[in-house]
């Protein structure tokens, strides 16, 4: 039986009052009635784009018209704890209007629905017990945690020093093996009481004494009033092992994307999502492969950080060639990790900033000689640190993070100098961030939980906390209406916030999302969110429709 009705011919004055694209309905479940904020996806039939909507207050949804051509299209819903009530396919017409009433149930899986963050509020556990496992959704989801049944032993003696060994570029199906350990981390006997701790909480939070958990699963709230205006494009990746980290647009509103797991870099074009991949040379055999930052310069030229394979790139879209800078031998170890670049004030000095997490340490590379600077701030410390992104400012200044701890820290161009600042949250872990064009750098407190923001001029730090608990920001870039958005990689919510009134709005993604890196791009009104689903081989474009 053909999915799509014509709304005409139902005689409803929903299609005329409200209903300007191809495809409309509502959302209904018997338990609620209409439902609001329910994620509407479609799929058209051999194309790698879905575009998706959300439910309003009144259970209805529909399609802005030039998002759907012709075509058939299968439907899904994200709304946690429901499911379709039966698999929906729906024919769009040119000429006319189509409506597809989409009914739900309860779902008889609830954990498989649940985000990261919905399992860490669900488990027992104190708050330092549940921070730890912000290490594991690097790599795979917490279902995949809490549905094992190792024992707090063999987490101990086995999977915990074997998930250990994995670079963080791993995932099921595509593992690495680091070759050295980072010498500003825990090592050897350190590491001991961390993974009896850590053991004996996993083994209380899945399934090895018992075939249930012994907690009560809980669900957040569904997306409401202004959560829901929003539209999703979302462009699938060929390459089903691709995990796009870093995902930027150019001046000509090409998508680009690093691959995390593989030595290679990834165009694609916005309108019918076909893509093009460009290899980069291995410098390090043996070495795991993956490339991490994708930044763009003021001449439009790409930068990237290629992990351990130690060194930095500069990709000419143009030419499409690639020029490679690497540390000085001495500062090239086996656990070297160049991650980070950040290019865009390279006019300033013609030089480049990059840290280096495996020693804790930043480089700068002149570009005319390829020579590089090397500092190491935390030499003497016997703390753990890890120096994990590095901007700079208008003036070519560095700004870097400390991972491990809570330090926003700052070499000056000109003298070397290092200042560092405190968050005002304590054991934040500064992730990734940006600069805006008032020299204020906005960054993720992966474990604090907040956005923030360093005034580069003042010092002086400022907080913001997502409403959804555990959100553990990764990045955060600010827009021109003075919005600044994050990510998270235990929510899948988008978080933005408006930052003269401190709201936020939180947009609930259409399907499971490892978000790290992300992108406003300035040139619409309003401003377009980007973000890379770097463990489901996606990009998805992020449009709001309201205020």
């Amino acid at each position: 039986m053909r999915a799509s009705i014509t709304l005409l011919s139902l005689g409803l004055s929903y299609a005329c009052a409200s209903f300007a694209g191809p495809l409309a309905g509502t959302v209904s479940s018997a338990e609620e009635g209409r439902m609001e904020g329910v994620v509407v996806s479609a799929q058209k039939e051999g194309s790698p784009i879905t575009v998706s909507v959300v439910s309003d207050a009144h259970g209805s949804y529909r399609f802005p018209s030039a998002k759907l051509p012709p075509g058939r299209y299968s439907i899904r819903i994200r709304a946690v704890g429901y499911d379709l009530k039966r698999a929906a396919d729906v024919e769009v017409s040119a000429n006319k209007p189509d409506r597809l009433d989409l009914p739900l149930v309860k779902t008889a899986d609830l954990a498989a629905q649940l985000t990261n963050a919905e399992w860490m509020v669900s488990m027992p556990g104190t708050p330092q017990e549940k921070r730890a496992l912000l290490n594991c959704v690097a790599c795979h989801t917490l279902e995949r945690v809490v549905r094992s049944k190792y024992t707090s032993e063999e987490f101990l003696s086995s999977v915990l020093p074997r998930m250990q060994a994995y670079v963080n570029q791993s995932m099921p199906g595509a593992p690495q093996l680091r070759k050295g350990e980072r010498l500003m981390e825990e090592r050897g006997d350190q590491r001991v009481q961390v993974y009896r701790e850590l053991g004996e909480f996993l083994a209380k939070i899945n399934l090895s004494a018992s075939p249930t958990w012994s907690y009560e699963l809980k669900t957040f709230p569904r997306p409401k009033g202004a959560a829901t205006q929003v539209v999703y494009t979302e462009y699938d990746l060929p390459n089903k092992l691709a995990q796009p980290h870093d995902v930027i647009l150019d001046a000509k509103g090409r998508i680009w994307y690093s691959s995390f797991g593989e030595q290679r870099i990834g165009r694609v074009d916005p309108v019918n999502g076909e893509v093009k991949e460009f290899d980069i040379a291995i410098s390090k055999p043996d070495y795991p492969t993956g490339v991490l930052a994708l930044r763009q310069d003021r001449e439009g030229k790409l930068w990237l950080g290629n992990m351990y394979q130690a060194s930095i790139a500069r990709f000419d879209p143009a030419t499409e060639q690639f020029q490679h800078f690497t540390p000085p031998p001495e500062d090239n170890l086996s656990s070297t990790q160049l991650n980070q670049v950040s290019p865009y004030n390279s006019g300033v000095d013609g030089k480049v900033w990059a840290q280096n997490s495996g020693f804790a340490g930043v480089h700068r590379f002149d570009l005319q000689t390829g020579k590089a600077e090397t500092w190491a701030p935390f030499k003497d410390s016997k703390d753990p640190h890890n120096i994990y992104d590095v901007i700079s400012d208008s003036r070519n200044n560095a700004f870097f993070t400390d991972f491990r701890q809570h330090h926003i820290g700052r070499i000056d161009a000109k003298t070397g100098k290092v200042t560092l600042y405190e968050t005002p949250t304590k054991g934040s872990s500064p992730r990734r961030g940006s600069m805006d064009s008032k020299d204020r750098l906005w960054f993720g407190e992966y474990r604090g939980h907040n956005i923030g923001m360093l005034d580069t001029r003042t010092g002086a730090i400022k907080e913001w906390k997502p409403p959804t608990p555990f959100s553990a920001p990764y990045d955060v870039m600010l827009d021109k209406d003075e919005r600044a958005w994050t990510g998270s990689m235990t929510t899948d919510r988008i978080a933005r916030l408006d930052t003269a009134s401190g709201r936020f709005v939180e947009y609930l993604l259409p399907r499971s999302t490892n978000i790290r890196r992300v992108f406003v791009d300035n040139t619409t009104t309003p401003p377009t969110f980007w973000v890379g689903n770097n463990h489901g081989a996606s990009i998805v474009k992020l449009e709001t429709v309201g205020p």
